[in-house]
């Protein structure tokens, strides 16, 4: 049985004015040979993953599940990692089945002294046709880490450590080329994607904010992500202008820290927690802004009930 390796283009692609195609990435990788598993490659487009769509990448979802249905133990996906973390998390909201779906990509091009990308490559690989990796749903896999979707971020604008799961830390590593799972959260049912295309914005609260660029949102828009302060909190001035929104299309109240949750229950005051989930704001839990935008989007798209997806998802 094969592995499935989907290319995507990005850093780890770029060599100066030539993009890399797998064939380019796999070959001459050392211990590429004892996975015991052939690698099947199949290049999509060369695309900036600041111009990855929601749609584009469904449709590699797609792609890899077809593979794995015709017999692949896994499948892996090489991006550009900017939107890395939207896109696994997408990925994983609708991946229902028990072989893994791994992303990875690369900091550092193969230009430079030390490219992370061959690496990056062979431990996803190493990850993907692993028993243990299995019923984990879609994964990140960087710097020898095991990420779950659900919770890792690109932390760091250069560094290539960058991807961490500030509120869980990595499900495991791989050592020594063994791939040891720590510890396995509970896999949530796959969402079925019938489209994606409901837009959603994300608005991040600010010092003296007042609500004035949100003006005419609901005119075109279905949804909105508020990036609230702390554990859910905005300037008592932007209460009912948010309140007004929830009216008239779902508003998922989330954190603009980066991690933890927001809260329910602690706060009281206009613009507080519980002054925004009394005015019709939906709980975002422990979801970051980005994820809580690629969920919100999702359910719409799929008309499924907001309130009651972030319940289970968030």
């Amino acid at each position: 049985m094969a592995i499935a390796l989907f290319t995507l283009g990005g850093t780890i692609s770029m060599a100066g004015s030539r993009r890399l195609t797998g064939a380019d990435l796999t070959a001459a990788m050392p211990g590429l040979a004892d996975l015991g598993h052939e690698v099947e490659i199949q290049d999509i487009e060369k695309i900036p993953s600041a111009n990855l769509t929601a749609a584009k990448l469904l449709e590699v979802v797609e792609a890899a599940a077809k593979a794995v249905a015709d017999g692949a133990v896994g499948a892996v996906v090489t991006q550009g990692t900017d939107t890395l973390e939207e896109s696994a998390f997408l990925a994983d909201l609708v991946w229902p089945h028990p072989q893994p779906l791994v992303f990875t990509g690369a900091m550092r091009n193969p230009t430079l002294a030390g490219p992370d990308g061959p690496a990056n490559v062979l431990a996803a690989l190493r990850v993907a046709c692993s028993p243990a990796a299995r019923d984990l749903g879609a994964l990140v896999v960087f710097k020898e880490e095991i990420h779950a979707a659900r919770w890792v971020r690109k932390t760091h604008s250069t560094s290539t450590a960058t991807f961490q799961s500030p509120n869980t830390g990595p499900l495991g590593h791989v050592v020594e080329d063994q791939v040891r799972v720590l510890m396995r959260p509970q896999r949530l049912d796959s969402i079925q994607a019938h489209g994606d295309s409901a837009r959603v914005a994300l608005y991040t609260v600010t010092m003296d904010d007042d609500g004035l660029l949100l003006q005419g949102l609901a005119d075109t828009h279905q949804g909105l992500v508020v990036a609230g302060y702390g554990v859910g909190h905005v300037p008592a001035a932007l209460a009912p202008v948010l309140g007004d929104l929830a009216a008239r299309m779902p508003v998922v109240l989330t954190s603009r820290t980066g991690a933890g949750s927001v809260v329910r229950n602690t706060y009281h005051s206009p613009g507080s927690e519980t002054d925004l989930l009394r005015r019709g704001l939906v709980d975002g839990g422990f979801l970051d802004p980005y994820k809580a935008r690629i969920l919100l989007r999702l359910l719409l798209a799929t008309k499924a009930d907001v309130a009651a997806g972030f319940a289970r998802y968030a």
